[in-house]
């Protein structure tokens, strides 16, 4: 794979709007229907730009997997962020369950994200070098959410049932399983994103505990 230690800014920002262009085109038609060709026209660039950041479109689809986990963990840090910036979660005591849902908020969620991260696991099902990448960067993005639990029980009023992996990994799992059924069920944008938070708050509910953290 090609060696992305030293990126300049400059071959960063080119792979960038590869990456932006290809997630788009396997969105829409998937990584075999997907050519270097159609990528590279979305994006702007020759082939040549293509072949100078990476070896193949399936190195491409690893990095873009990698660069959709590190967004969604992001997401959540931030949120934790302004939460606790704003005062929330030092008065989460008796109201768990909506702290819990504004941290996990899913309304930046789209059909394309979707689409984009259930085409990754339909080929990891396929791939074992695609798997190990992938199983990677769950395990990646498990521990990203698992340090934000641990660090919301350790300073604020939540306590969990669970230990901060077990609860990470349970509370994605809801996350990725209902936003899929709600592409399946042709939801609109707003439509996903409330099927998505209603699913996660049931199973926050379940996780969650009112009082002092311990």
């Amino acid at each position: 794979m090609t060696d992305v230690a030293a990126t300049s800014p400059r071959r960063e920002a080119t792979r960038q709007k590869l990456r932006d262009a290809a997630a788009q085109t396997f969105a829409e038609v998937g990584l075999d229907a997907a050519s270097v060709e159609a990528i590279c026209e979305r994006a702007g660039f020759t082939r040549g730009a293509f072949y100078s950041n990476y070896e193949t479109k399936e190195e491409l689809f690893l990095d873009l997997a990698g660069e959709v986990a590190r967004e969604r963990v992001g997401v959540v840090r931030e949120r934790v962020a302004e939460l606790r910036r704003e005062g929330v979660l030092a008065q989460a005591a008796g109201r768990a369950l909506e702290v819990v849902g504004q941290i996990v908020d899913t309304s930046h969620e789209d059909r394309a994200g979707v689409l984009l991260m259930s085409e990754i696991r339909i080929h990891a099902l396929r791939s074992p070098e695609l798997a190990a990448a992938y199983l990677a960067q769950e395990d990646e993005m498990v521990a990203g959410v698992a340090q934000i639990i641990a660090e919301i029980a350790d300073g604020d009023a939540l306590r969990f049932r669970l230990e901060p992996e077990h609860a990470a990994r349970m509370l994605i799992t809801t996350w990725e399983s209902a936003s899929v059924r709600a592409v399946m069920a042709g939801a609109d944008q707003d439509e996903l994103c409330r099927r998505s938070n209603e699913e996660v708050a049931r199973v926050a509910q379940l996780l969650l505990e009112a009082g002092p953290a311990v």
